[in-house]
């Protein structure tokens, strides 16, 4: 069988986006994500993070790599990528029991299994070198002040449908026999295939804008992003525009009144006859918050003012994993916790920084049966 090793390689000196490899795109970290989509590849052996960042380590853990401490000499802005990989290749117990070395960058964050098999496949049917790549039809200029066309004569051009694509290298991933990897000391060699990707997936994180752009696109392009059966250990709630729609009702004598939904009992009711611990928590310190919980059966901490830290020390009380916790919430004051669960979950009303953060985000708006629905996900239908 083909001993095949994926390496990861994410230190921890970006200057261009600080943190970006355990920055959260659709609530997982981008050197998580990039180990989840070699774990899921069936034809990938192993799967190791190279790096010299200890929060970057953490996280590859829990996601479920190896990790390789990274020397300072090979994390520097001028190490290259294939330093890095020749050193995980150098770390192992056999160093040369690694037919076919896989590189994933962190920073390219829709990279799927599937891309990552068809490299290997690549390789395995005869090719030294392959990497993922998207048809291109643009037409390409040189010098904007005095324009040239470079893959093109501008007096005669010929229809996109009439035209062979070109192949734009997404940096994504890259494959390549080990013993001529080891000969050359780059990536390219020998016989190089290019394995064709969606261009929609298509996207690099190397500055701010790139980014907020991978998180608005999350949604839309991540599959399985909902939790199923057995994903959720706990469940956390935020109040206020999660169980209500976020209006209240003021009385005269200054007393409040909010309408919540009974489907969002009915979840409740559900997660816990399944055993699920359920918490609401809330910045609210309207008593009406502690009375929902009670009719619930559920715990309650509410007039909280720092909601990641309290949600730090519930999670530590309980012993839980936070990777298989969900939160359900909708404004800022929310990101803190999102930051700490593996399922961090925006109701379809959320504030846009919120539904940028979240790993999924209900149909239906807060107070509408949005608990309902994430009881639905976490349970299976026909549990409720």
């Amino acid at each position: 069988m083909t001993a095949v090793l994926a390496v990861i390689p994410a230190r921890g000196g970006s200057k261009g986006v600080p943190g970006k490899n355990v920055a959260r795109i659709g609530g997982v970290p981008l050197v998580a994500r990039a180990v989840g989509a070699a774990l899921a590849a069936g034809r990938i052996g192993e799967v190791a993070v190279s790096t010299d960042d200890e929060a970057i380590a953490a996280a590859a853990i829990e996601a479920g790599a190896v990790v390789i401490p990274r020397p300072a000499e090979l994390a520097g802005d001028g190490a290259s990528s294939e330093s890095a990989l020749l050193h995980a290749l150098d770390h192992r117990a056999d160093p040369d029991g690694v037919d076919i070395v896989v590189m994933i960058q962190a920073t390219s964050p829709f990279v799927t299994a599937a891309e990552l098999d068809a490299l290997v496949e690549a390789i395995e049917d005869g090719a030294d070198s392959a990497f993922t790549a998207a048809p291109f039809h643009g037409f390409v200029w040189r010098n904007a002040p005095d324009a040239a066309g470079v893959n093109h004569d501008p007096s005669g051009r010929p229809r996109r449908q009439d035209r062979e694509p070109e192949w734009l290298e997404t940096g994504a991933a890259y494959a390549m026999r080990t013993p001529g990897f080891r000969t050359a000391g780059h990536r390219f060699f020998g016989r190089i295939v290019a394995v064709p990707t969606d261009p929609a997936r298509v996207l690099e994180i190397d500055e701010p804008a790139d980014l907020e752009r991978a998180r608005a696109l999350a949604h839309l392009l991540d599959a399985g992003t909902r939790p199923g059966p057995g994903d959720v250990d706990a469940v956390v709630l935020d109040f206020d525009g999660t169980q209500t729609d976020d209006r209240a009702w003021l009385a005269a004598d200054g007393t409040e009144r909010v309408a919540v939904h009974r489907g969002d009992g009915m979840g409740v009711a559900a997660m816990r006859r399944a055993g699920l611990p359920v918490l609401i928590l809330s910045t609210e310190v309207n008593p009406v918050v502690a009375a929902r919980a009670a009719k619930l059966g559920v715990e309650c901490r509410h007039g909280v003012n720092r909601k990641g830290e309290e949600l730090g020390s519930w999670l530590a009380e309980h012993r839980l994993t936070p990777s298989r916790v969900l939160y359900l919430g909708n404004d800022v004051n929310d990101l803190p916790c999102f930051a700490q669960v593996g399922w961090p979950v925006a109701v379809a009303s959320a504030q846009t920084p919120v539904r940028a953060a979240a790993r999924a985000v209900t149909t239906v708006p807060g107070g509408h049966g949005a608990v309902r629905e994430i009881a639905s996900w976490i349970l299976g239908e026909e549990l409720l």
